[in-house]
């Protein structure tokens, strides 16, 4: 049976790596899971929400050279901590994102700030041009 591109399958993780973690189908083949696709919160440790061994549900999206698939947790059933590993101990919610106000505020904050660098940065490059005079 081949392994299709969108599907959801049961496999085995088979390693753990800084970066994410190989997950075997059970076709035989092989892809990754990354970093990035094992839970919607920042993940620190890898090891923290996958070890060899687990049973996890991927999703399959994409295929890469070599007979090796792109995978995702994530898009299936976001994983939670093993208990017991910090990312358990401290929680795993994602960060608020600032709210369209806030980020209009801080944008406005940025614009002031950079406008007032360049118009110094201007005056003093005007001053240099006359040789010292103003």
């Amino acid at each position: 049976m081949a392994v299709e591109i969108g599907v959801v399958y049961e496999g085995t993780v088979v390693k753990v790596l800084k970066y994410g973690a190989i997950v075997r189908l059970p076709e035989g083949t092989s892809g990754l899971v990354h970093i990035s696709e094992i839970t919607d919160a920042f993940v620190q440790d890898v090891s923290d929400y996958l070890r060899e061994g687990d049973t996890v549900k991927v999703k399959v999206t994409g295929e890469k050279e070599g007979g090796r698939y792109e995978m995702s947790a994530r898009q299936v059933e976001p994983l939670t901590p093993h208990e017991g590993t910090p990312s358990a101990l401290m929680g795993s919610r994602p960060r608020p994102r600032p709210t369209s106000q806030e980020f209009e505020d801080r944008l406005g904050d940025f614009m002031k700030t950079s406008n007032q660098r360049l118009n110094e940065l201007q005056r003093s490059r005007n001053v240099r041009r006359r040789g010292g005079r103003k």
